[in-house]
């Protein structure tokens, strides 16, 4: 049994054929989009577990080249990593369909529950099955944590830079700021072991204007969404060009897109209640998959079937767009010195962000003995026994109610 493991080490560090089937695709992440509940990093663990460790599809180190990537482009960052694993798997028809595949899932039991929403008036009790959830969902997002850790920290100098992104994550600062910043300390420390310092000051100036245009462009975005005059009705042309807008500019977590949405939605357009909002909120906190589905729910509030269908698509089509753009920049980035110690920066920025998220969920999971229970089982089960995590999540569900789903 010993001599297994050094075995699995070796083939996990080295690259996968990168073409596949397209059926293969399509499996994986409908499965991925069922049961990837507990948001992005969540989904991103879930998927380094399936495509490195288990199916070898690439190497730990390219996919945290898809990360940092993704980290650094508008767009949900779950979704953008599943199209960029098609994308490497088999070209753009597996972008297409492992895109789709993730989604789909997600949007079909949101647009379910708008149906009984609009015709009950309200959203079913979740509280007894996220309670055996969320600690797995600690328990998954920890485990990727520590595997891509290993291949992220390169030195003790990036181990201090990811201790520094995840103190800082915990004190809430903005995150595509805190990536960008580590891509920048990452390039001062790959000057410095070149001996070739001078031109960091040029570096710093650059990168300090890609966030400064960023800030602005997503300010100046918002402000357009507020209109010049009274609020029409949600017409089709609007809602696809406000959830078009919104999937465009949308950088960090699900509290920025409910920034977005309260903003346009309640305060400027009026085309929803505070009340609805919240509930449109917390259907795309349960369902599985992308929080971005949050978006079918309050499409069918607004115009109905179609209006699902219209605000569902608009919102993650610069995602594809996106991908599609940046994806064959990836290696050349690592191939280049300078901008490879830029991706190590934001690479081992990635893992700080998802320890802080870490960190946030256990503070919320881990209140009772029952929630140290489940999670430390699904810890366990993860790194000894390499269960799959969507059987996990299954069992966490229905520990939950087991426990206390019943008067």
């Amino acid at each position: 049994m010993p001599d297994h493991a050094p075995g699995r080490a070796a083939r996990e560090s080295n690259g996968p054929p990168s073409t596949g089937g397209l059926s293969e695709i399509a499996v994986l992440f409908l499965r991925l989009g069922l049961f990837g509940f507990g948001g992005p990093a969540a989904h991103i663990a879930m998927m380094e577990e399936e495509v490195v460790t288990r199916r070898r599809w690439i190497s730990r180190e390219q996919f945290l080249d898809l990360l940092g990537a993704t980290n650094l482009i508008p767009g949900p960052n779950s979704t953008e990593m599943a199209i960029h694993i098609g994308m490497v798997r088999a070209g753009v028809a597996g972008l297409v369909v492992a895109g789709l595949c993730f989604i789909l899932p997600a949007g079909a039991i949101t647009l379910g529950l708008a149906w009984a929403y609009v015709r009950f008036q309200t959203i079913p009790q979740t509280s007894t099955l996220l309670f055996g959830v969320k600690p797995v969902v600690v328990a998954i997002i920890l485990s990727a944590v520590v595997r891509l850790g290993r291949t992220a920290v390169k030195t003790v100098s990036l181990a201090l830079l990811g201790s520094a992104v995840l103190a800082l994550a915990l004190l809430g600062l903005n995150e595509i700021v805190l990536l960008l910043a580590g891509g920048v300390v990452g390039i001062i420390w790959s000057m410095a072991r070149r001996g070739s310092i001078r031109p960091v000051v040029f570096v710093l100036l650059g990168t300090c204007g890609v966030a400064a245009l960023a800030s602005l462009a997503a300010a100046a975005v918002s402000a357009s969404s507020a209109p010049a005059w009274p609020a029409s009705p949600a017409s089709l042309p609007a809602i696809a060009l406000f959830f078009l807008k919104i999937g465009s500019v949308l950088f960090g977590s699900g509290y920025v897109l409910i920034a977005f949405l309260r903003e346009g939605l309640v305060a400027d357009y009026r085309w929803l209640t505070e009340l609805q909002l919240l509930d449109a909120v917390a259907i795309g906190q349960f369902t599985p998959g992308p929080v971005l589905s949050t978006a079918t729910f309050i499409g069918y509030l607004l115009a109905g079937w179609p209006g699902a269908l219209v605000a569902t698509v608009a919102i993650f089509l610069p995602s594809f767009l996106f991908v599609v753009a940046s994806h064959p920049l990836i290696p050349r980035l690592r191939g280049s010195p300078l901008a490879a110690g830029f991706l190590d920066g934001v690479n081992v920025g990635s893992i700080g962000l998802m320890a802080a998220v870490t960190v946030e969920f256990a503070v919320g999971a881990l209140r009772s003995w029952e929630g140290w229970a489940i999670g430390l089982a699904a810890f366990v089960g993860l790194v000894r026994f390499r269960v799959n995590p969507a059987w996990l999540v299954i069992a966490g569900a229905l520990t939950g109610w087991a426990l206390v789903g019943r008067p």
